[in-house]
């Protein structure tokens, strides 16, 4: 039996659904657990409003959908190494992911989900787009899949230091003077859970094409950056506080938006460990 009745409510036609009738901060059953995933693989990215969470809650949440990952670029919760506070200060003038991007493309096994809790938002701005993967891979033409699917591209976190300027965020001493991550992805990544096929290609740490130079990479990788954020693969999702997303970093590319200043946002994230590429 499952413990309660949930309702799965997508938010728009390209991706992205609200989960309701579930309490995040009760161990779910299995059956309840399994409708939850299925939520998850079926809509890219899955949002929980008004929950209660303690740090533990949601990293034993977390927990169940693999290993988690313990940040060496940025200074973890106090007592929750798994736990990144996301947050913006109100003379903050950086945010965290203000740019198309799928979390940690850079490392061999990149993230396979990354988990957001709400403590904290401004009362208009700060919303997030999520953009799916699998519709920018269907939306090509034939002979471009073909001649993608022979490729793999080198995905560096080189731009780090750069864009970590202006954040709140507190970087672990010694992060910036630390040699730069690198890992060579295919271009058209198949998915693990559902066979699908994505675009696995995104601004921030895709640098070039394996045996390509950058500026021989440069005007493709340009199109696909684009083509990847096309308005009609993606939702936008109105944060509260309380509120829950978890995403598919394996199929899915996320934005968030930095339209407000004055004021603070603060959020907890744990991120899951994935798979190698293939």
């Amino acid at each position: 039996m499952m413990q309660r009745e949930i309702e799965v409510t997508p938010i728009a036609g390209a991706c992205g659904a609200v989960v309701s009738g579930v309490d995040l901060s009760q161990p779910l059953g299995n059956e309840t657990f399994a409708a939850v995933h299925q939520a998850f693989l079926d809509h890219q990215v899955i949002f929980f409003r008004d929950q209660d969470l303690t740090p533990e809650q949601q990293i034993d949440f977390s927990r169940r959908f693999g290993d988690l990952r313990i940040s060496e670029q940025y200074e973890a919760l106090e007592g929750y190494p798994e736990i990144i506070e996301i947050v913006k200060e109100p003379d903050s003038t950086g945010i965290v992911g203000n740019l198309w991007h799928s979390d940690e493309s850079f490392l061999p096994r990149p993230a396979l989900g990354s988990l957001l809790y709400m403590h904290e938002n401004p009362e208009v701005g700060g919303d997030t787009m999520f953009s799916n993967q699998y519709l920018a891979y269907d939306a090509l033409s034939d002979g471009m899949k073909a001649f993608l699917s022979g490729l793999r591209a080198v995905h560096s976190d080189a731009s780090l230091g750069s864009r970590n300027k202006g954040r709140a965020l507190k970087v672990k001493a010694g992060a910036e003077e630390r040699p730069s991550y690198e890992a060579t992805h295919p271009v058209i990544r198949t998915h693990p859970e559902t066979g699908r096929k994505s675009l696995f290609v995104h601004k921030p740490y895709t640098i070039r094409f394996e045996n390509m130079t950058v500026a021989e990479s440069r005007p493709l990788l340009d199109f696909l950056y684009s083509h990847s954020a096309r308005p009609e693969f993606t939702c936008r999702f109105r944060w509260e506080k309380g509120a829950l997303a978890f995403w598919d970093n394996r199929c899915l590319q996320h934005y968030a938006l930095n339209d407000y200043s004055g004021v603070r946002r603060y959020a907890h994230r744990v991120t899951v460990v994935g798979d190698t590429p293939k």
